[in-house]
């Protein structure tokens, strides 16, 4: 059996890059045709409106600034994700405000969302921990009630679903990232998606120096006529990227498809066992299974079995509220405590064949 097993995997499809390969050819290699193809395949698959940029750490910087986020603000996280999540909020300078996570499934949670509002509280950043949709309705439900911004962090949760609804249209924004290992990359970019026009046409500009590309003439002189009121950025996804992202958007359900066939297989074959916690997952939110998070007792035992049958394990993120640039004095959050010190990730992605996947479970059922 082939035991040279990948925690991630990348997926580039043959026919990206032939796709890549006509688009070099062609001199047409910054945003053009191909982005506008690829956000027009986006909004076909389901997403609202959506936006593509070079990273999914842009597309929360953008999502704050459309919400008028700035100095003197802040903004409720969680810990629990990578620490770009909590720089996008230092970017347009307001604070981040971090929330407690639900131990079962590593979202952040609405009882300490509610316990940090503030007055100087302006927006919500929640993230989809490991594929798996947050309480939606409670979050939307707070941030009316308190007149916030959701900006949903969806790194994680391309494919994913709350209740029947495609995540990338639920909230004001949903920020998703096509970097190398995500299962819809683009080598590196994102998109961001606007449930409302105004929104939508702000981000636009900002993408590409506060200038109306699509709606600006050029003028005898070969120069765009435009008017720049608001400080833009050089964040548009360029023709390369959306290239790839053409080609791999038509894999993705087949792909999605297979990882989720492995999930189901690891929540059957592991419940119940001795020292192992599986995440709670509800039947009216579908994960993508971007990770497949398990809580054991005697985690670092945990890890060095699995690794000498050589198999990949990782923590992937801890929580991120400690780190010196957030200047936290919030430095116990139970919760997350709990989840750094026990949480861990086993293998997930499309490639791994059935052999790997019995010797994962197998092996971990072992060490129990």
């Amino acid at each position: 059996m082939d035991t040279n097993i990948e925690f991630f995997n990348t997926t580039i499809v043959p026919s990206a890059i032939e796709s890549v390969t006509k688009t070099l050819l062609s001199g047409k290699i910054s945003a053009g045709n191909k982005a506008d193809i690829f956000e027009n395949d986006l909004t076909e698959y389901g997403l609202k409106n959506p936006v593509t940029l070079n990273s999914g750490t842009v597309t929360m910087h953008l999502a704050l600034i459309a919400s008028g986020i700035g100095h003197g603000d802040e903004v409720i996280i969680p810990s629990q994700t990578f620490i770009a999540t909590g720089m996008a909020v230092l970017y347009v300078g307001a604070k981040p405000i971090f929330a407690d996570i639900n131990i079962e499934d590593g979202n952040i949670s609405t009882e300490s969302i509610l316990e940090k509002i503030t007055p100087k509280t302006k927006a919500i950043i929640v993230v989809h921990w490991a594929g798996y949709p947050c309480d939606m309705d409670k979050i939307n439900e707070i941030a009316k009630i308190h007149n916030l911004s959701v900006i949903e962090d969806a790194a994680h949760a391309f494919g994913a679903k709350y209740k029947n609804k495609l995540v990338g249209s639920l909230s004001r924004f949903t920020s998703f990232s096509f970097q190398a290992i995500k299962h819809l990359t683009t080598g590196d970019g994102g998109a961001l998606c606007c449930n409302n026009l105004d929104d939508l046409y702000l981000v636009k500009k900002l993408r590409w120096f506060d200038i109306d590309r699509e709606n600006t003439k050029v003028n005898f002189l070969g120069e765009r006529e435009y008017d720049a009121k608001n400080v833009g950025y050089k964040y548009h996804m360029n023709d390369i990227s959306a290239s790839i992202g053409i080609e791999n958007l038509k894999y993705f359900n087949e792909k999605l498809k297979k990882i989720k066939k492995i999930s189901e297989i690891y929540k059957s074959e592991l419940k119940n066992l001795n020292g192992v916690q599986l995440m709670k997952y509800e039947t009216s939110r579908e994960s993508s299974y971007w990770l497949f998070p398990l809580l054991v007792n005697g985690r670092n035992n945990f890890i060095k079995n699995m690794r000498n049958k050589n198999i990949p394990v990782s923590v992937v993120h801890q929580g991120i509220h400690k780190n010196t640039i957030f200047d936290s004095k919030q430095k116990k959050l139970k919760n997350q405590d709990y989840f750094d010190e026990n949480q861990i990730h086993i293998p997930i992605h499309d490639k791994l064949s059935e052999n790997q996947i019995e010797y994962i479970i197998n092996t971990i059922k072992k060490i129990n």
